[in-house]
């Protein structure tokens, strides 16, 4: 499910840790937009509209320690032999070199300026995907004019984009896997012995599995009668892997003394929600989980 909270993105990064075989890549699309999700989470927590708000650029610095974070949760996966694919958006920005005179326009990482270097030095490989086009000259009129165009991909640094790798690499490949897929660690795995099964076996396992073959349930929308369609999507999505109900939240809001025992959900400041309940969820879930106990 995509992660609609940075605490939920980091939850999920927590999850491939503790069941490393549920995947042998793990894809990030965007790191952008998880960069966004972290600025949404610091602002919160510390009750700023902006990384501005901070003042002497301290925001921006609260947000690349915050972004270490996953980075360093992205290292211990990688260290279990899983890989990591971070996808990201690009924009131009105006970069201007000190022993050089006038500026030049330069794809870029969509990223803030202290987390993109973080990414960069983080990969191994940066990949810059592009289109190709030719300009072709009209022989009677002289005129030129682009033709064609097909998706490449850059592997190591130019003025003009950020790239690099650490495998030698063509300076520009086809964008096709199988150009980089030497690259790429794969887990042996071991086969496991194939036992001989008849077609009379296999018809009777068949039939005995189709009675407790049940369609996968389909998300319902939460109805309007429902207490749980006061509760923001974002808040509910780190309720439901957990089965914490509506109930439990308001009981520790009133054993933290932030609002009184009964309060209706829609009543608390979505700003406490949001720096409270959502930013600190791994400790509101603890509180939970210590009033289950039976004793």
């Amino acid at each position: 499910q995509a992660p609609s909270s940075w605490t939920m993105l980091m939850s999920q990064v927590a999850y491939v840790k503790q069941n490393p075989n549920i995947c042998q890549t793990l894809v990030i699309d965007t790191v952008d937009w998880a960069e966004r999700l972290a600025i949404d989470h610091i602002c919160a927590r510390d009750n700023k509209n902006g990384l501005a708000d901070w003042g002497y650029g301290n925001g921006w610095v609260y947000l690349a320690e915050e972004f270490g974070r996953l980075l360093n949760a992205l290292t211990e996966l990688v260290n279990l032999g899983i890989n990591i694919v971070l996808t990201a958006h690009a924009h131009l920005r105006k970069f201007e070199q000190p022993d050089e005179m006038g500026a030049y326009d330069r794809w870029e990482l969509k990223l803030e300026r202290k987390t993109a270097p973080l990414v960069k030095e983080w990969a191994d490989m940066i990949l810059f995907a592009n289109y190709k086009t030719y300009v072709v000259t009209d022989e009677k009129t002289k005129s030129k004019k682009a033709q064609g165009g097909h998706r490449i991909m850059y592997t190591t640094h130019h003025p003009a984009w950020d790239a690099k790798n650490r495998h030698n690499l063509k300076e520009e490949l086809p964008l096709d896997f199988k150009e980089i897929a030497h690259c790429i660690p794969t887990r042996q795995a071991t086969p496991e012995p194939v036992a001989k099964v008849t077609p009379e076996q296999v018809v009777q396992e068949v039939q005995e599995a189709l009675p407790s073959i049940e369609p996968e349930p389909k998300e319902l929308p939460v109805s309007s009668d429902d207490p749980m369609c006061k509760v923001p999507k974002t808040l509910r999505d780190l309720m439901e892997p957990d089965n914490v109900t509506l109930e439990e939240i308001q009981d520790v809001v009133a054993k933290r003394g932030y609002y009184p025992a009964g309060t209706p959900f829609e009543n608390y400041d979505p700003d406490f929600v949001q720096s409270v309940l959502i930013a600190a969820w791994p400790q509101v879930l603890e509180v939970i989980e210590d009033m289950r106990l039976p004793f």
